[in-house]
């Protein structure tokens, strides 16, 4: 028995460190595992590991580069999750995430990573992605020679919040001018055709929707957080961070020269000397760590926000309008629905009315057959002997019958079962 399984245990190490070779992490492409179940992923994470991308940097010029994953990981010092979001090939909803050195942006269309200095833009040949690198350049473009108002990453952010407000605004105007002509024809002539045409549009009406929410819900979660807004500051916090290692340096320096001017100062004892280089270390050190931390701290202040927060908050009563009347005409297809249940419903009740006065008739027009029926029978009676007096026979049964036909619909009207 040990013999037979001693064979078996290089084999299987063999295979499984095969298994491990085929489905290896790709770290310079985008991490897909290769096998022969999945050969597209397998060439995908292999041999194209690179994506092309648009890259838009501050005086407006733009070039289509390849990068691949850990470049731009290493580049933006962004996490794996956070590039998932660009990945065309997931289907993610609208976000904004604001990083240490970049801001990732997915709005519909629009799947940039903004930076302090440059825009790298995910290449696509839609729409969206065109007009905002022509926009984005040509503004650059424009202000070379004009003062900023926004820094360079809130003007990128701003354009694609433009575009896709913008964008989803006209879906909900074409959606609008195809609605209301189907509800009114709908609620003038029920028909399947109309039904169904009103169903695919309310299908298109909720699933535009929900992105327009998912929009809204993004900006209104980000003007709600101060921390995240602080974070989006990219420019003043690499400025301060210039600022702080041309403080450190400086600091030193100083501290250096001054050890060096006490050396050659009036004459005292080393313990001392050494005593006060070292609390003048201690005080400059102080001084630098209380700096650093006060000019990280304003950046989370309110009053350096405000830019940012009037921003989104612009954009966010544009797409607050947008979601409104996005309500509006889901509004205008309940009622539109209400109205339709109530005319199928009175349509069923005059249908029901007339069922039971058919019914009523029905049960007459019976005892009446019951009648002529009996007397219809082969056996003698008297009353055959006299023709007139089967005749008044016949007349006071129908009589009878119209009696009992007056009072089914004397009990429906008394029961106000419908109008007579």
């Amino acid at each position: 028995m040990e013999d037979s399984r001693g064979p078996l245990l290089p084999t299987s190490h063999q295979e499984s460190g095969h298994s491990q070779n085929n489905g290896r992490v790709n770290v310079e492409g985008w991490g897909n595992r290769g096998g022969s179940l999945f050969p597209g992923l397998r060439k995908r994470g292999h041999g194209h590991g690179s994506r092309s991308w648009i890259k838009i940097d501050q005086d407006g010029a733009s070039k289509i580069v390849e990068l691949d994953k850990a470049t731009i990981m290493r580049h933006c010092s962004l996490p794996s999750r956070d590039l998932r979001l660009l990945d065309p090939l997931f289907i993610y909803p609208s976000a904004i995430l604001g990083r240490e050195k970049a801001i990732v942006v997915n709005l519909e269309q629009i799947r940039c990573i903004i930076t302090a200095e440059e825009v790298i833009l995910m290449n696509s040949l839609d729409n969206s992605v065109l007009q905002y690198e022509a926009e984005f350049c040509r503004r650059l473009q424009n202000n070379k020679d004009q003062a900023e108002d926004l820094p360079f990453e809130f003007g990128a952010l701003e354009l694609a919040l433009e575009l896709t407000c913008s964008s989803l605004d006209a879906q909900v105007k074409e959606l609008e001018m195809e609605i209301y002509p189907v509800l009114d024809e709908l609620a003038s002539s029920i028909s399947t055709l109309n039904l169904e045409r009103v169903r695919r549009l309310k299908g298109q009406l909720l699933a535009l929707t929900q992105r327009v929410q998912k929009v809204h819900d993004e900006i209104e979660q980000l003007m709600d957080d101060d921390g995240d807004m602080a974070e989006m500051y990219l420019t003043e916090k690499k400025l301060r961070s210039e600022a702080y290692e041309a403080g450190d340096l400086d600091s030193e320096n100083d501290i250096s020269e001054h050890t060096k001017g006490g050396s050659k100062s009036a004459p005292c004892s080393p313990i001392r000397s050494v005593s006060g280089v070292q609390k003048l270390q201690r005080a400059f050190s102080s001084v630098v760590n209380s700096s650093r931390h006060g000019s990280l701290s304003t950046t989370s202040n309110g009053d350096n926000i405000v830019e940012l927060e009037m921003l989104l908050e612009a954009y966010f009563v544009a797409i607050d309008n947008t979601l409104s009347k996005l309500s509006s005409h889901k509004e205008y297809i309940d009622d539109t629905e209400d109205l339709i249940n109530i005319k199928l419903g009175n349509i069923q009740n005059q249908l029901i009315q007339f069922e039971l006065l058919l019914t009523a008739a029905t049960f007459v027009a019976t005892v009446f057959a019951v009648v002529t029926g009996v007397f219809g029978m082969n056996f003698e009676d008297s009353v055959f002997d006299n023709p007139s007096t089967f005749h008044w026979v016949v007349i006071v049964t129908g009589l009878g019958c119209c009696i009992m036909f007056l009072s089914f619909l004397f009990y429906f009207k008394h029961k106000k079962v419908f109008p007579v």
